[in-house]
């Protein structure tokens, strides 16, 4: 008899998460800063103007229309259905299509860039590193990035440590740092990452920093009288911090760069 692991179906439940909150996450999650872009050609070697790109796991299109508006002739790859209404909703004029990283929806060797933002995770480096591989051109590049938390900052320390607490997890140590995490992103060793860090800020109202916190996966999968408790606890300690209701989030993007020879 097969048995299921809970850390599978926990995954799995996360993962599936997101379709039922695209709309929340579409009008609350962070942007990315064009520094970004700029360290993605320097590190690649080659510009995204022109570039045909691959951005998958696109969600709402975030990250797909930041690409599109530098030029890029982008197609979006996304296995939700919710994320993928959403996706088309604001996008209208870029493609996609449905699939994942895993078991990518593309002829070999058709993309100049494959890019994952906030998405690699989600993938099982044992069969996305040789899709990735096999879809990219030679002298094509892999980029993945996460925004992640500045936790040299005290105020975002310790939200932090209040979420960690309320999940018994060491969300710190998860969010890792670029070493730790180009390990993560390919354990076989086949790809030679470089990394960069690029940090920016945003300054969003109280209910949009609640609504993007909310829109993470441990929350959703959460249930809804816990997570309302927690999300009313958060905002007491915030506007201690923030008296006027703005709220200055500020992430450390990790940036992953491999080229395939």
């Amino acid at each position: 008899m097969t048995t299921t692991d809970p850390a599978d179906h926990a995954h799995t439940a996360r993962a599936h998460s997101f379709n039922a909150a695209a709309a929340q996450y579409a009008a609350n999650r962070p942007s990315y800063p064009p520094a970004l872009f700029d360290a993605v050609e320097d590190v690649s070697g080659r510009a995204l103007t022109g570039a045909r790109v691959v951005d998958v796991g696109a969600g709402t299109g975030i990250s797909t229309s930041l690409l599109h508006t530098r030029g890029a002739d982008v197609l979006a790859v996304e296995p939700g259905e919710g994320m993928a209404a959403e996706f088309r909703r604001g996008n209208p004029g870029i493609p996609l299509v449905r699939g994942n990283g895993n078991a990518l929806p593309l002829a070999d060797a058709t993309a100049d860039f494959l890019t994952y933002a906030q998405s690699w995770h989600w993938t099982e480096p044992a069969h996305s590193v040789p899709e990735a591989l096999r879809v990219l051109r030679p002298g094509g590049a892999l980029a993945l990035w996460w925004n992640t938390d500045a936790l040299d900052i005290e105020w975002i320390a310790e939200a932090s440590a209040r979420v960690s607490r309320f999940f018994g997890l060491d969300l710190a140590a998860e969010q890792g740092k670029s070493g730790d995490r180009a390990h993560l992103a390919d354990p076989s060793g086949r790809l030679d990452f470089t990394h960069r860090e690029i940090r920016w800020s945003r300054q969003v109202p109280l209910d949009t920093h609640l609504a993007n916190l909310a829109s993470h996966s441990f929350f959703l999968v959460t249930d809804e009288p816990r997570r309302a408790a927690f999300l009313a606890d958060e905002r007491t300690h915030l506007l201690k911090v923030f008296p006027d209701g703005l709220v200055e989030e500020t992430y450390d993007v990790l940036l992953l760069v491999a080229r395939k020879q």
